[in-house]
């Protein structure tokens, strides 16, 4: 297997970075289905809302359900996203700290932590086939 180059690495951190806003974007709207387009069918993963491993998009769905029952819309971010990327470009970790709260809601309603997504290149495209995320505390 090759080393990617400088650009190609450069290229795949950027198309990651935008993977990681367009999931933001989308929930935000709420649209469940775009955000799902960004995760693999395989996607299996940690939620900060519940102890057991979710296997699959749908289960992956029921857990940002679970968001949106406690508020039609959710305000969503992430920021200080990293990038890292592994075997030879075909597989990057991004870690970032998120922020959700219900639109309504006031400051107490904000809930904090961290995130990490492990992505795959599937046929020409990043994929999060991995996510784990926790609360801060």
């Amino acid at each position: 297997m090759s080393t990617p180059s400088i650009n190609q690495t450069s290229d795949a951190i950027n198309e990651i970075l935008q993977i990681e806003r367009g999931h933001v974007e989308a929930f935000n709207i709420p649209d469940l289905d775009k955000v799902l387009s960004y995760f693999a069918e395989n996607i299996n993963g940690f939620s900060s809302t519940h102890n057991n491993r979710y296997k699959g998009r749908e289960a992956l769905r029921k857990t940002f359900e679970y968001y949106l029952q406690k508020s039609k819309r959710i305000y969503y971010e992430i920021q200080d996203i990293e990038v890292q990327m592994l075997k030879g470009g075909e597989a990057a970790i991004a870690t970032f700290y998120w922020k959700t709260a219900p639109l309504e809601g006031t400051e107490e309603n904000i809930i904090t932590g961290r995130g990490t997504h492990v992505l795959e290149r599937q046929n020409g495209q990043w994929r999060i086939v991995h996510e784990h995320f926790s609360r801060a505390h």
